[in-house]
């Protein structure tokens, strides 16, 4: 059974280390292949990644240890309630 988009959390993490196209999909693709998450995006000119997820199967720490793994430095996070549709 599909969750509202509204119950689930937005979170961004600033990224330091990120130089190409190919940064933003390696940590895209780390990233989506946690159960929870529901939508990556990675702007490397921007330096951040904006995270949809589900807050009851992953939490934020999780996210953050992902993008360390993969080889980046996670710089904080803020994050909020999802929008409403």
């Amino acid at each position: 059974m599909a969750r509202p988009v509204s119950q689930d959390q937005l979170v961004i993490i600033p990224i330091q280390g990120l130089h190409s196209h190919r940064c933003e999909q390696t940590i895209q693709h780390a990233l989506m292949r946690e159960a929870g998450v529901n939508e990556v995006e990675v702007d490397f000119l921007s330096g951040q990644c904006s995270i949809l997820f589900d807050a009851g199967q992953v939490p934020i720490s999780q996210l953050v240890e992902i993008i360390r793994n993969v080889g980046y430095t996670p710089n904080g996070y803020s994050k909020s309630s999802a929008p409403e549709e």
